[in-house]
């Protein structure tokens, strides 16, 4: 990590960029409120053996440890801010996605966006490809699903949040998506995150069943190398021998991950509790532990939802749950 000094023009960073590219290491600058930090990522004896402070403008050359560089706190001590026309995460906003587990009807989800607006949603998903365990079970309507999802949140000017299981898909859920998720099974699809980390949209990548907060993290590693830095992490809950509940939501990863990154993180409760009845009891957790959002899955009529009814709230129940939120966030400084 190059530290340049308060007050470094463009020409000495750029001469520090240059040599770096020179010796065959990959640059990233970090242009914050009161320091630019440049992340050299490459052979480490190579960077070294270059008097970096010899650079006009370079104020000190510290290494990083951790196995995971830019997505550190090291390399960037401010929170990063992911915004998307009126949905945002940040230290002083609390952003909150709503939608049913999977696209079923042009109905179901123009009703759903309609609700999930007045109530204080910023963001609509929606599934349109899905990873089921059973392969016989409903996998989702495909480009159809995503048009209805795209027409819908711009009906009610909601950003489009979904999931996104191949790298083949890219490009053509990318056309009406503007934030791509990459689910729990997909966590550690090096290939996949490499390729969106080549994309400009946000990513949304959820903690996989079994991964530790460093494997996480280095999960998001992989994007931030390839030059996307809106990454938004999501705890949605690990597997444990508890079986009382689909997942075991892990709240303390919310204040771990505030110690070791800047990415904001996100609470999907739905998927942790895998119970409608735990959902909101969780989200308040959520944002008492200091998260910067929710997911949430919302459906008209849970009873007749294609998947996962059971952990589904219905459009009523989402509206006390954002009106319990509001003052939990306010209490902390944070507006939904």
């Amino acid at each position: 990590m190059i530290v340049m000094r308060k007050g470094v023009t463009e020409d000495q960073i750029n001469a520090v960029v240059k040599k770096l590219k020179g010796i065959g290491v990959t640059p990233h600058i970090s242009v914050g409120k009161y320091k630019t930090v440049i992340g050299a990522i490459g052979d480490i004896e190579t960077i070294a053996n270059v008097a970096w402070e010899t650079y006009s403008g370079v104020e000190a050359v510290v290494p990083i440890l951790k196995p995971y560089k830019l997505v550190s706190l090291d390399f960037k001590d401010e929170p990063t801010v992911i915004s998307v026309s009126e949905f945002m995460l940040g230290p002083s906003c609390f952003g909150i996605i709503a939608g049913p587990c999977s696209v079923e009807s042009e109905d179901q989800i123009k009703k759903t966006a309609a609700s999930i607006k007045k109530s204080g949603a910023k963001a609509i998903r929606g599934g349109a490809f899905k990873p089921r365990t059973s392969p016989y079970a409903f996998q989702g309507l495909g480009e159809e699903g995503l048009k209805m999802l795209k027409e819908a949140g711009e009906s009610e000017g909601l950003p489009v949040v979904t999931e996104i299981l191949d790298i083949r898909d890219i490009e053509l859920v990318a056309q009406y998506a503007d934030i791509l998720q990459i689910g729990a099974r997909n966590m550690q699809n090096y290939f996949l995150l490499s390729e969106l980390g080549r994309q400009k949209k946000p990513v949304l990548l959820k903690r996989g069943f079994s991964a530790t907060v460093e494997e996480f993290l280095m999960a998001a590693e992989y994007i931030l190398k390839e030059g996307n830095r809106n990454v938004i992490l999501c705890e949605r809950g690990i597997r444990t021998f508890e079986n009382s509940t689909r997942n075991t939501l892990d709240i303390s990863s919310i204040p771990v991950i505030k110690k070791l990154s800047h990415l904001p993180i996100i609470v999907d409760p739905s998927h942790a509790s895998g119970r409608r009845d735990l959902v909101l009891p969780l989200a308040r957790a959520a944002v008492a532990a200091g998260a910067d959002g929710v997911m949430v899955e919302v459906h008209p009529n849970p009873q007749e939802a294609f998947s996962d009814g059971q952990q589904s709230i219905d459009l009523q129940e989402f509206d006390g749950l954002v009106s319990e939120l509001k003052v939990i966030a306010g209490m902390l400084g944070r507006e939904i």
